[in-house]
């Protein structure tokens, strides 16, 4: 680390060189003017003289030469330098009687300031030495003139205590100053921290200003976003959803905002406000959160409900039913039956081998294993799914597959993911054409534009969803198939929330169906 006290070298000897320059100036006036009318009484004016415009001339040299101060033996060479041609003009100027002295405590003081220890003291040594003797040799030379040894006694006390101050003092702002740099590098270590961790955190973190201008963002509220931000952009031209909840949490801030996505495809967004007031502006911390954490907790209290509801169902359910499916069967056996009430017993035994289909559904729900997620190449592994599939499924049933690029990796469970797909794929063939005719469904394998997300997408070109159907095909139990127990939309979207993927449909023009799934970053944690 830089020594404080070297780094305001150069600012002090520029203000020292003024000084000496300054001074030496104001001694030249007072040779050609106070001398000359009597003002002074001068021992030797034409030492004085000679003396003060040397004084002068070589302070303009250094002032011009040496004014960065880099090393203490220039500096040295300076101040005794300095206390030399002032002790010159002490002696032309009378000695200790004519006050001259004092001009030596300045370059002890800054000596003491430029150089440290006992460097500092020798120039207190050498000013009170410069005194002593001077004053001594001004005795021997005019014996008329007083002797001043006491005041020059004194001065050298002065020089000493002088000398000593100032070290004391410099040696506390130095203290002061390395603690202050100490701590500025600490804060500005800490703060590099603080952006560090900021910037890696999975939470989007925006700063918006006046006028809805965004200040700074970190690099997950891009990712969520789907968009570079940039510093002065309008929040606005960056996401249009969150422009219009943070209006709406400004008109009225106890309502919570709703969740919202970006673009199609992309995650769904939870955004929360907090105002941030400063000196210079009212600026709002905006905080974004992908609900997928929020939506698994929900999920496994949902399956936790739902294991204890099915046991129950089990239990109250399962055991009834198979007695009246028995009996059923025991009743069709009988020889003596009308027709008609042959047919009841069809029924009969047709209903319950339904019920126990959808009790059968909802406990492999219940007891669904947790997911086990690992690293799929997408591309490799549809390609052996097609061919699983094909191998298990009539001739004019057909899946073609389409992959826009080879490597598109996401984290997923593989059985899972094969129990969802197989679902999709049968009732994209079962809905697809008219039983007996060729039936086509197509796979579409890309990496979303918007997101940058792995995609899958199962089409098929039937009839297509009716409108009044669309928001209640992924609910429980609801079909609108004679057969059918409405929980594969049901359980498909389940398995792909806890694998952090996400199951949509889209219409299809002028007809069609396709179910999407847009599968998490390879590189986000589960």
């Amino acid at each position: 680390m830089i020594d404080p006290a070297d780094s305001q070298r150069p600012r002090i000897l520029r203000l020292y060189n003024l000084y000496r320059v300054v001074l030496g100036f104001c001694l030249a006036l007072l040779t050609s003017t106070a001398a000359r009318d009597g003002l002074l009484q001068l021992s030797n004016p034409q030492v004085y003289e000679i003396a003060s415009w040397v004084y002068l001339l070589v302070n303009v040299l250094i002032a011009v030469l040496f004014h960065r101060g880099r090393h203490d033996l220039h500096l040295f060479i300076i101040s005794l330098l300095d206390i030399i041609l002032l002790g010159i003009i002490f002696y032309a100027a009378g000695g200790p009687g004519s006050g001259f002295g004092n001009l030596l405590i300045i370059p002890v003081a800054i000596g003491n300031i430029l150089l440290h220890g006992r460097v500092g003291l020798l120039l207190a040594a050498l000013a009170s030495l410069v005194a002593i003797y001077l004053t001594f040799y001004l005795t021997l030379s005019y014996p008329g003139i007083s002797q001043g040894y006491l005041q020059v006694g004194v001065l050298g006390c002065i020089y000493f205590a002088v000398a000593m101050f100032v070290q004391r003092l410099s040696r506390r702002l130095r203290q002061s100053e390395t603690l202050a740099q100490q701590q500025a590098a600490s804060l500005a270590s800490l703060e590099k921290v603080n952006q560090l961790i900021i910037h890696r955190m999975r939470t989007g973190i925006i700063v918006v200003g006046t006028r809805h201008k965004v200040l700074q963002a970190n690099e997950a509220a891009a990712q969520m976003l789907g968009k570079p931000i940039i510093r002065g952009m309008d929040i606005e031209e960056l996401a249009v959803g969150l422009a219009q909840r943070l209006r709406q949490w400004e008109a009225t801030p106890s309502i919570r905002p709703m969740p919202f996505h970006n673009h199609s495809g992309g995650t769904e967004i939870m955004a929360n406000f907090k105002p941030l007031a400063t000196d210079s502006e009212e600026t709002v911390l905006v905080f974004l959160d992908d609900n997928t954490q929020v939506a698994q907790q929900a999920q496994q209290m949902k399956l936790a409900s739902l294991g204890r509801l099915t046991a129950s169902i089990a239990h109250e359910i399962r055991n009834p039913l198979g007695a009246i499916s028995h009996a059923a069967q025991l009743l069709g056996e009988s020889q003596d039956l009308p027709a008609a009430d042959r047919r009841l017993s069809d029924i009969i035994q047709q209903h319950s081998q339904r019920m126990n289909k959808v009790i059968e559904t909802v406990l492999e729900l219940s007891r669904r294993r947790p997911s086990e997620p690992q690293l799929v190449d997408l591309g490799v592994w549809m390609e052996q799914f097609v061919a699983d599939f094909s191998a298990g499924n009539p001739d004019n049933d057909r899946l073609e597959l389409e992959i826009a690029e080879s490597g598109i990796h996401t984290r997923i469970d593989p059985n899972q993911l094969g129990q969802v797909l197989d679902n999709l794929c049968r009732n994209a063939l079962r809905y697809s054409e008219t039983a007996g005719t060729h039936k086509t469904i197509w796979l579409r394998l890309f990496e979303h534009p918007d997101s940058q997300l792995p995609t899958l997408e199962v089409i098929d070109h039937g009839p297509g969803i009716a409108e009044e159907h669309v928001p209640h095909i992924f609910e429980p139990f609801y079909t609108t198939h004679a057969s059918g127990t409405g929980l594969g939309l049901y359980i498909s979207r389940e398995l792909c929330e806890s694998n952090q993927a996400r199951l949509e449909y889209e219409p299809m023009l002028p007809r069609g169906c396709c179910m999407r799934i847009t599968f998490a970053h390879p590189k986000r944690l589960v």
